[in-house]
C-alpha cells in the first residue's frame, strides 16, 4: 500500500476534507497547502497525481494524532523519514486510542482474524525477538474494519 492509498482510505472513513488535512498537519509542523493535499488524494494515474512522501505522511499521521488525541505538552514530534506499515498501525492506533481488544474487535469487522500475541508483535521494536513486519494484507484490513466502524453508512469501496 502506498502512503496516498492509505490517506485517501483515512480522509474517507474520518471525513476531512483537505483543509482539515492541511490544518492537522500544522498542528504537527509543516505547512501543506490544500491544494497539495488535493494532488495525494487523486488517484494514480491522474495527470496531477503527486506522490506524498514518508515525511510528509508522518507528518499528516501526528497531525491526525493531535486531532484524535489534542496535542501533547512539550515539543511537537519529529516525522520519521522512513515509515513502515508497523510505524503507520502505531500511529493510528495511538491516534485512535486503540487497546489490543479494539483492534481485534476492528479486524474482526473486516473478517480477519488475529491473536493477541500475533498482533503485538507488530507494536514492539524492529530488533525485538518477537517482533513481526506488519504486512499490507493486514493493514489493509485494518483500514476496512475502520471504515466499517467509522464511517456509517458508507460502503467499503
Amino acid at each position: 500500500m502506498t502512503n496516498n492509498d492509505i490517506l485517501r482510505r483515512l480522509r474517507y472513513t474520518f471525513n476531512l476534507n483537505e483543509a482539515q488535512m492541511s490544518q492537522m498537519m500544522e498542528t504537527a509542523g509543516t505547512a501543506a497547502a490544500p491544494d497539495l493535499i488535493s494532488q495525494w488524494l487523486k488517484k494514480d494515474d491522474d495527470a496531477y497525481y503527486v506522490r506524498c512522501s514518508d515525511r510528509e505522511f508522518s507528518t499528516f499521521l501526528n497531525g491526525f494524532i493531535n486531532l484524535k488525541r489534542g496535542k501533547r505538552e512539550g515539543s511537537t514530534p519529529k516525522p520519521e523519514d522512513h515509515l513502515n506499515n508497523n510505524i503507520i498501525f502505531m500511529k493510528l492506533k495511538i491516534a485512535l486510542n486503540l487497546q489490543a481488544e479494539d483492534i481485534l474487535a476492528i479486524l474482526k469487522l473486516a473478517e480477519f482474524d488475529l491473536s493477541k500475541h500475533e498482533l503485538s508483535a507488530f507494536f514492539r521494536r524492529n530488533n525485538h525477538s518477537h517482533y513481526r513486519e506488519c504486512k499490507d494484507q493486514v493493514l489493509r484490513r485494518f483500514l476496512m474494519g475502520l471504515q466499517l466502524k467509522y464511517a456509517e453508512g458508507k460502503s467499503t469501496k
